[in-house]
This record gives structure tokens, sequence and C-alpha cells, in this order.
């Protein structure tokens, strides 16, 4: 009797850690999939970085001080993972998807936004995507997801001078890269 009840017992606590991972994976799946489609520039990839980043956060089963902290935690689990392929052999070897397919890979679930928007979007994240990585990194972090410079710092593992530094020169590159763009048309 005794063992069915331990039995009934780890089941209800089994069942609520896949609830409690299920929340978790609805609440920041997105995101983590944003960051990874940035950085990787290829839809299988950036799916296999977050399927492999909710991988070791069920496997490590960490305590976090608050949501803030958990989600630092994710975006740099997925960070890592996208630095994982990037040096990969197969990653330096193949080719970048269309630029057509990733504007509309970064760009899913605007419709509801007016077609004016959408295009001057659309412009901009074809502009960070042709950025250095490094840059493009930094610039996602801090205005796609909201991240303060401290909190990349910590995500990306630099310091916050050079995360600073590299948003100045991202965002110069961004502007001068847009301003050639909107010159010739």
């Amino acid at each position: 009797m005794e063992k069915k009840n331990r039995r009934a017992q780890e089941e209800i606590a089994g069942s609520d850690e896949m609830e409690m991972l299920q929340q978790k994976i609805d609440l920041y799946s997105d995101m983590l999939y944003r960051i990874a489609f940035l950085q990787l520039r290829n839809n299988q990839d950036a799916e296999d970085v977050v399927q492999e980043t909710f991988y070791q956060f069920i496997k490590g089963r960490k305590e976090f001080e608050s949501a803030e902290h958990e989600r630092a935690w994710l975006i740099k689990v997925t960070l890592n993972g996208c630095r994982k392929i990037w040096r990969s052999a197969w990653y330096r070897h193949r080719e970048d998807m269309p630029e057509g397919e990733l504007a509309e890979k970064a760009d899913a679930g605007s419709m509801e936004r007016n077609v004016l928007q959408k295009e001057q979007s659309r412009e901009i994240m074809e502009a960070v995507v042709k950025l250095p990585r490094k840059y493009r990194e930094v610039i996602h972090l801090f205005y796609y997801q909201q991240m303060s410079v401290r909190k990349i710092a910590q995500a990306t593992e630099r310091k916050e001078s050079t995360v600073t530094s590299q948003l100045t020169r991202g965002r110069e590159m961004l502007r001068k890269n847009l301003k050639e763009e909107y010159q010739y048309e």
C-alpha cells in the first residue's frame, strides 16, 4: 500500500514538473528562438539551440533567485548554444539563408502592424542581421529583449564597457547602412 502512495505522489510531482516546464516553454521559447535565429540565420539551428536550452534547464534543475535571473540564465545558455554551433566545422562551411527568407522569418508574428511599419521593421531587421555577430548580438539583446548593459555583460560574459562600445559601434554601423540604403532609392 505504501508503494502505491509513493508512486502516486511521484506521478503527481512529475505532472506538476511537466506543467511548470510547459509554462516556461510557453513564456520563453519565442524570445529564445528569436535570439538564436538572429545569431544563426537558420530556422533548424535556432530550433535546435532552443530545444537544447530547455534540455539544460530540465537537466540542471537549477534554483533561480528571481524570474529575471531565470530569464538571464536561459538567454546565456541560448547564446552559448549559438557559439557552439558557430565553432563547428559544418557551420563555417555552409551558406547563409537568402535575405528575403531571413526577413520573413525574423518578422514573423507582426501581421497586425500596418504595411509601412512592417516594411520599416523588415528593413531595420535586415540591417541588424547584416551586422557582424558581436554587434548584432548586443543590439538584439538591448533593443529587442530590453536588457540592460549590465545584464547583457553578464549574459555574454563581457565587460560592461565592451558592451557599451559594441552598442555604440553597432548603432553607428546601422545608421550608416540605413542611410546608404535610403540615399539610393
